[in-house]
C-alpha cells in the first residue's frame, strides 16, 4: 500500500512539474519579443541606395577597416552641433557632419600609424566627383592629444594584431552621388562601393 502511494506522490509529481516547465516555456516565448534591427545608416535620406549593407570591411596592406555604421548629419543640425560641442569638433563651415563607428585591425607585420610620424590618411570616404568629393578626418579637439581614443578618433598606432573599435568624425562640402570607401596602406589601394554612382 505505501508502494502504491508513493508512485502515485512521485507521478503527480513529475506531472505537475512537466506542465510547469511546458507552462515557464510559453511564458519566456511570449516574454521573448524579436530584437528592433539596429539603424546602421541614414543614407537614404540622401537618396542613396545601398549596393551592399554594412558592416562593410576593406582590407589593404594588411590593414582592414570595417564601417559599422555612417550617420550623415547637416553640420547645423542639433546632432552635429552637440558631436561638435561634445568632442570639440570645428566644423568650419561644412556643409555635413559625417558620424562614423569602425573598427580597424593591423593584419600586417608592421606598425601602421597615423601621427606626426605618418600623415598619410588610411582610409577615405567619397561622395561626389573625385576633386571634392572626398570628406575630411574632422579633428576631436578636446581628444586631439590622445592616441587609439575609443569615443572619437584622431592619432591612432596599431602594432602587428592590434585592433581598435571606435567613432570618427568628417567634414563634408559637396554632392552626395555614391558612397566609396578606400584603404591606402603600404603600397595597396583598395576600394569598394557602399552605394554605385547614379548612371
Amino acid at each position: 500500500m505505501k508502494k502504491t502511494i508513493m508512485k502515485a506522490l512521485v507521478a503527480t509529481a513529475l506531472f505537475s512539474s512537466s506542465i510547469l516547465g511546458q507552462v515557464g516555456s510559453a511564458e519566456a516565448a511570449a516574454a521573448a519579443k524579436p530584437a528592433a534591427p539596429i539603424m546602421r545608416d541614414n543614407l537614404a535620406k540622401y537618396g542613396l541606395v545601398k549596393d551592399v549593407e554594412l558592416p562593410v570591411t576593406v582590407t589593404a596592406g594588411g590593414l582592414s577597416y570595417t564601417l559599422e555604421k555612417i550617420m550623415i548629419f547637416d553640420a547645423k543640425s542639433k546632432d552635429a552641433q552637440a558631436l561638435a560641442k561634445q568632442y570639440g569638433y570645428d566644423l568650419d563651415g561644412a556643409q555635413y557632419f559625417i558620424w562614423t563607428k569602425i573598427t580597424v585591425e593591423n593584419k600586417g607585420g608592421n606598425v601602421v600609424q597615423r601621427n606626426i610620424k605618418d600623415l598619410s590618411a588610411k582610409w577615405r570616404l567619397n561622395f561626389g566627383d573625385l576633386s571634392k568629393g572626398e570628406a575630411s578626418a574632422a579633428m576631436p579637439g578636446k581628444l586631439d592629444d590622445s592616441v587609439n581614443n575609443k569615443d572619437a578618433l584622431w592619432t591612432w598606432v596599431l602594432k602587428p594584431g592590434q585592433k581598435l573599435s571606435t567613432y570618427q568624425g568628417f567634414r563634408y562640402t559637396g554632392d552626395i552621388n555614391y558612397f566609396k570607401l578606400s584603404v591606402d596602406c603600404k603600397g595597396q589601394f583598395v576600394s569598394k562601393y557602399i552605394v554605385e554612382p547614379k548612371a
